[in-house]
């Protein structure tokens, strides 16, 4: 159904934002039950129960999304911020142990030849 197609774009991270907005979509919906028991109180035909029970789940699913995206949305921004922490702590980290680390060392081998190398710790 179409309703189930706008509902998964809106549990996407992208369509989180759409959440609350979704619910007045609701209204509609509402309105098309609101026509459809006056027509059947006034004569019509008992099919419209049908309609009128379709329009009330699918008003009740957009009502529902608005806090469930909510809930999901904040959810999922406390994530990103203790991640973002951890990240920035591991930047820090790596900057600390490469100030840490020292140069090159350099000397010469048995063979006469200059020989370079690289001390990660010790400096030496």
């Amino acid at each position: 159904m179409p309703t189930n197609i706008a509902l998964d774009a809106i549990r996407t991270r992208r369509g989180l934002k759409w959440g609350l907005p979704a619910m007045l979509l609701a209204a509609p919906y509402l309105l098309g039950v609101y026509y459809c028991v006056t027509v059947i109180e006034d004569g019509g035909p008992g099919w419209l129960n049908l309609v009128v029970l379709l329009f009330c789940w699918n008003a009740l699913k957009f009502l529902v999304i608005g806090p469930i995206s909510v809930i999901l949305i904040v959810r999922i921004r406390i994530r990103e911020a203790f991640a973002g922490r951890g990240a920035l702590r591991q930047r820090e980290a790596l900057k600390s142990a490469e100030s840490a680390t020292a140069g090159t060392v350099e000397g010469r081998n048995h063979g006469g030849k200059d020989l370079a190398l690289t001390t990660r710790l010790t400096g030496h």
